[in-house]
């Protein structure tokens, strides 16, 4: 080699050293804050805020809504949450980045659950004393349609392809197959007592219903729209008129079913492929909601009757902590 050619770049070397130590400490550094930033937020219906928590359950700071935040949905780049306020009638729209509302979209009287449509232009909202599946244009603000349901409508999910919205009556004990085209229910389906809330499986053939005051989940085929298989739970101990489930959820894989028990303070680890209960784990008091982290080894669930958030160990099936969520909380949404 050249000997000056040698000597620049002994003479950089330092620097090129430097350099690539500042690069991969950066890119660490990233990778950790990456790992790290998980949020939890949790919607209290006392306090008319959303309480923003670490992935530790950690509280980090809260953010003042509408009246009666309930159900809480991110929009498609999680920039934004929407939260449904019960007692405001009220869809707010919370800014994460700024952790402030921005605005607010009057909705009927006293919403309980929505979804949106797979563009992210409609929120279908369960107008709990209507007795209505109404429809509103986020942009606009306005409602658009609504659809006649059973009393106390409640849950409140639509299809991946936006053309079926499935609804909960409480009082009808039925979900409504509700066709977004025709504006219309085109079925409905039989099922346990005071159905609550929904959870799909990620190919989409069956949907799972909780049933709060028969204490069981229905599973129903979305092609025949007929219940296939129900799932019933059992604490020793326990009478069954306390065990109420609410909260429902499926894992990516769509192999595990995770179950709120309602005033039972547990919850209930199920294995998709053979309906059975595989654990159930103690939380607080009437387990409510409950989301998974995005790697699905930590479970949150709020309990609304202690003020608190349960999280637990998926793989140990175990409490790991519980830490105060504001009065009665309602609804956890993860982000990372």
């Amino acid at each position: 080699m050249n000997t000056s050619i040698l000597n620049r770049f002994t003479a950089r070397q330092p620097a090129v050293l430097s350099q690539l130590t500042c690069a991969l400490g950066l890119a660490l550094a990233a990778t950790a804050v990456q790992v790290h930033a998980a949020n939890v937020y949790v919607s209290n219906e006392k306090d008319n805020k959303i309480v923003v928590f670490d992935a530790q359950g950690k509280q980090t700071s809260t953010i003042d809504v509408c009246k009666r935040p309930r159900h809480l949905m991110f929009n498609a780049d999680k920039s934004r949450i929407y939260v449904c306020c019960g007692d405001s009638n009220e869809l707010g729209v919370v800014d994460r980045a700024a952790g402030k509302l921005l605005e607010t979209v009057p909705l009927g009287d006293s919403p309980e659950i929505f979804d949106l449509s797979p563009d992210g232009k409609l929120a279908y909202v369960s107008i709990e004393d209507e007795s209505v599946l109404a429809a509103y244009d986020l942009a606009t603000k306005k409602e658009v349609f609504r659809v006649k349901t059973g009393g106390e409508p409640e849950g409140v999910l639509v299809s991946r392809d936006g053309k079926t919205a499935y609804v909960t009556s409480e009082e009808a004990n039925v979900v409504h197959v509700i066709d977004l085209v025709a504006k219309k229910v085109s079925k409905n389906i039989k099922v346990g007592k005071r159905p609550r809330r929904f959870a799909l499986t990620p190919d989409g053939s069956e949907l799972w219903i909780s049933n709060e005051l028969s204490a069981d989940v229905s599973i129903v085929d979305t092609n025949t729209h007929a219940v296939k298989a129900t799932v019933k739970f059992d604490i020793k101990g326990m009478r069954k008129a306390d065990i109420t489930p609410v909260g429902v959820l499926l894992t990516k894989d769509g192999k595990t079913a995770w179950v709120t028990l309602g005033k039972a303070n547990h919850v209930a680890e199920v294995d998709v492929a053979s309906r059975q209960v595989r654990r159930t784990v103690l939380a607080g008091k009437r387990a409510w909601g409950l989301a998974l982290s995005p790697d699905e080894t930590t479970l949150y669930v709020t309990n609304g009757l202690s003020d608190d958030m349960t999280l637990v160990d998926t793989r140990e099936g175990k409490a790991i902590r519980t830490v105060a969520a504001g009065r009665v909380p309602h609804t956890p949404l993860v982000a990372q």
